[in-house]
């Protein structure tokens, strides 16, 4: 069971580095965005794969934290793309 957790860990990792390229070549503003918090999403699962690899429940919730921090940046950048400030 823990070659199919390190797998998708290493499979997930190469589609992370995927959305990188997107997030740097994206043509607009909206693409990089959301390749952005895919990237996000997918660190997560990285984490918690990782969590159930080595058996440390403690890296679940470093794993609910980094997706609550990726979810505040998202709500950050589609403020400032519609208004143009953070205010």
């Amino acid at each position: 069971m823990e070659t199919i957790y390190a797998a998708a860990a290493i499979m997930l990792l190469v589609l992370t580095f995927l959305c990188l390229v997107r997030a740097a070549l994206g043509p607009t503003t909206g693409d990089r965005v959301v390749a952005i918090n895919v990237i996000g999403t997918k660190t997560m699962v990285i984490i918690a794969l990782v969590s159930f690899l080595f058996g440390q429940e403690f890296f679940l919730d470093v794993s609910l934290v980094y997706a609550l921090i990726a979810f505040i940046m998202t709500i950050g950048v589609a403020k400032y793309m519609e208004k143009g400030a953070l205010d």
